[in-house]
Formats: structure tokens, C-alpha cells, sequence
């Protein structure tokens, strides 16, 4: 008895430290965040005393603002079509390197390789290399073959979204490439092998063995690519004026920057509102988190 007496105490002491440091470097701030959606502040530092309680007001203004909901509606794009093509691609990818390919591991690396650069670099790659209107690739490549498509603009109107989201995402396909691959390795030869038996041609077997076994890993990169769409920033100011946000690429985590510390030319602070930008993020989140794991069940079949 003494002895687990000991025990426990010895556990207490080891234990008393990381627990006191995860409440005040983790909780603290996010009860605080949650608190100040709830009152008026300026600036995130000032002293809870200074605060005035508004209840839902910040919540009813931020959905009276139009480029907050402009930066919704782009953020929806983005999670959608975003997501339809980087998981699409990424299992393709993953179940050509998974079927016995020469040099897969070059591929493999060569695929990933986006993930390890900066998303600055990247970002400024693709805005100097490739959609520059002068000297891009693009704007070279359609020169070469006289198409007036040499003339567009790909970093302005509507186009401009849709370049941020073309290089987004191939940015993002090597990452959940190897996801996939890692959920599809995990998966019994013996079943291919027996459904090779049984008559079943590859498209069969893809469809019928490999995205049903996989559904717990599809739900996951579900859920990392909502948080990385949510949380979808560095890309969104690298495609947009200096300082500044274009409506075309703004999403809420910009909008809450700028709304939180201002920009050159705009010194209004208002923090309670970024923060309130924050709490629904985060809502938005657990929302997809709790309906993947109500409608889509984890793989019920063992391998």
C-alpha cells in the first residue's frame, strides 16, 4: 500500500509540470479567445478589466460583413474543389505506385517534394514562373502556339482564384498521396490476389476492395484537409496586393489578421471580432470532425 502510495505520488510529480504548462500555454489562451468574442476589446493584449460585454453582437456583425462572407464563400471553393482534385489526383498517384511501378521511390519523392518547400518560395515560384503574364510559362507556352490565351491575365479577376487554387493544390497532392499509399500497403495481398481469381479486373478491385478499406483514411484526410483550409493563410497574402487583401483570394484567417492588427493604412484594431473569427473556425472543424465520424464508419473489416 505504501508503495503505490509512493507510486502515485512520484506519477503527481512528473506529471505536475506538463499539465501546469499545457493549461497555460494551451487552454488559457483558447478560454480566453472564446471569452473575448463575447466583449469588445481593441487590441489582444489588453487587460481583461478593459473589456465590455457585447454578447452575440460580434458574432451578428461578422455575418453582416460582406468580405468576411466573400472570404466564406472562398473558403468553401477551396475546401470543395480544392478537395476534389487534390484527393483524386493524390489517390491516383497512390494506387499507380502501389501496383508495382519501376522507381517508385523516385516518384514518390519527386511527388512530395512540394510538400518540403516553403510555401513562400512556392507561392512566389508559381506567381513569377509560371503565371507571370510577360515572361510566365504559360504565357510562353501559348504564345509559342498563337492562342490569345497568351494575352490573360491569371493574376487578376476571377482568374486569379483559380491559379491560387491550381498551385494550392499541387502543393498539397504529394502529402495525402502518402496517406493513401500507407492505408492501401496495410490492405492484404490475398484479397487482390483472390479477387484476381475470381475474374475481378483491376477498376473492380479499386472500387470494390481498395475505397471501401480505406474509408477511415479517406475521413482523416478529410478531416486534415478542412484544417488546412480553414486555417488557409501564407498562399492567400502571397497572391494578394502588398498589405493588403483582394477579395478574389481573402479567406477568413486573413480577414481575422487583418481585422485583429490592422494594415498600413488602416490602423483600426478590433480583436474581439478576430478572435470571434476564430471560434467559428474552430466550430467548423468539430462540425465536419463529428458529422465524418456520425455518417462515415472506419474500416469494419480486418486485414
Amino acid at each position: 500500500m505504501l508503495q503505490n502510495k509512493q507510486t502515485k505520488q512520484m506519477i503527481f510529480c512528473f506529471m505536475a509540470p506538463a499539465v501546469a504548462f499545457f493549461l497555460l500555454i494551451y487552454l488559457y489562451p483558447v478560454a480566453r479567445t472564446v471569452a473575448m468574442s463575447f466583449f469588445h476589446a481593441e487590441g489582444m493584449s489588453d487587460a481583461v478589466k478593459t473589456w465590455e460585454w457585447c454578447g452575440l453582437e460580434n458574432y451578428l456583425t461578422l455575418f453582416k460583413t460582406s468580405i468576411f462572407l466573400d472570404s466564406m464563400k472562398n473558403m468553401l471553393k477551396i475546401w470543395i474543389y480544392g478537395g476534389v482534385i487534390t484527393m483524386v489526383i493524390a489517390m491516383l498517384f497512390a494506387a499507380i505506385l502501389t501496383s508495382g511501378v519501376k522507381f517508385r521511390g523516385f516518384y514518390r519523392a519527386v511527388i512530395y517534394i512540394p510538400n518540403i518547400i516553403n510555401a513562400v518560395a512556392m507561392a512566389t515560384m508559381w506567381i513569377s514562373a509560371i503565371f507571370n503574364k510577360r515572361f510566365g510559362f504559360l504565357h510562353n507556352l501559348f504564345e509559342f502556339f498563337g492562342s490569345d490565351l497568351a494575352k490573360m491575365d491569371y493574376l487578376s479577376g476571377t482568374a486569379k482564384f483559380w491559379s491560387l487554387l491550381v498551385a494550392f493544390c499541387f502543393g498539397s497532392v504529394g502529402y495525402y498521396m502518402l496517406i493513401y499509399m500507407s492505408g492501401i500497403e496495410r490492405i492484404s495481398g490475398d484479397i487482390y490476389e483472390a479477387a484476381t481469381i475470381d475474374g475481378a479486373s483491376k477498376a473492380q478491385q479499386f472500387f470494390r476492395i481498395t475505397l471501401p478499406l480505406l474509408r477511415g483514411v479517406i475521413k482523416n484526410c478529410i478531416v486534415f484537409w478542412t484544417i488546412g483550409t480553414v486555417g488557409f493563410f501564407v498562399w492567400s497574402q502571397m497572391w494578394s496586393a502588398p498589405l493588403a487583401s483582394d477579395l478574389p483570394t481573402i479567406t477568413p484567417f486573413v480577414y481575422m489578421y487583418t481585422i485583429t492588427f490592422g494594415t498600413q493604412g488602416n490602423t483600426e484594431r478590433n480583436a474581439s471580432l478576430g478572435a470571434t473569427v476564430g471560434v467559428l473556425m474552430t466550430l467548423i472543424v468539430l462540425l465536419v470532425f463529428f458529422v465524418l465520424n456520425r455518417f462515415v464508419k472506419d474500416d469494419d473489416v480486418e486485414f
